[in-house]
């Protein structure tokens, strides 16, 4: 793989993890700031703070994925790790933008995180179009 593909690769999977790390952790430490500042209403139940929580653990498990990854740019777990980031991304932009469409959902950071998900989403499309194909074994 020519190593501008393979410091794409890992550049992607080392922003990932830096950002969802700190998602996942304002989500488990902090979840009714960062929901309110995104979703522009605090979660006002135990069982919407639970969920915001869960959701922490899952998206910290995501970004330790990403980094512990992100030097093996060229292989099928890479491979599969951007294209799982890929489903995330364009999954967190379409339930976003619904909540948007369909309750007036935004908060202050609305827009910027819509943004990132997008910017990410692509950013993983182009990694996964520039990346050779590993033949099945």
């Amino acid at each position: 793989m020519p190593e501008t593909m393979r410091a794409n690769s890992k550049l992607l999977l080392s922003v990932t993890g830096v950002v969802e790390a700190a998602t996942g952790l304002a989500l488990l430490l902090v979840p009714a700031l960062l929901i309110e500042v995104l979703l522009g209403a605090a979660p006002d139940t135990p069982v919407d703070m639970t969920v915001a929580r869960v959701a922490g653990a899952a998206v910290l498990a995501l970004a330790v994925a990403c980094w512990l990854g992100r030097h093996e740019a060229g292989g099928r777990a890479v491979r599969g790790l951007v294209s799982a980031m890929l489903l995330y991304n364009v999954a967190v932009t379409a339930i976003l933008a619904f909540s948007w469409l369909r309750h007036g959902i935004s908060g202050i950071a609305f827009w910027p995180v819509v943004g990132g998900h997008v910017g990410l989403a692509v950013w993983s499309v182009a990694c996964g179009l520039t990346s050779p194909r590993i033949a099945d074994r």
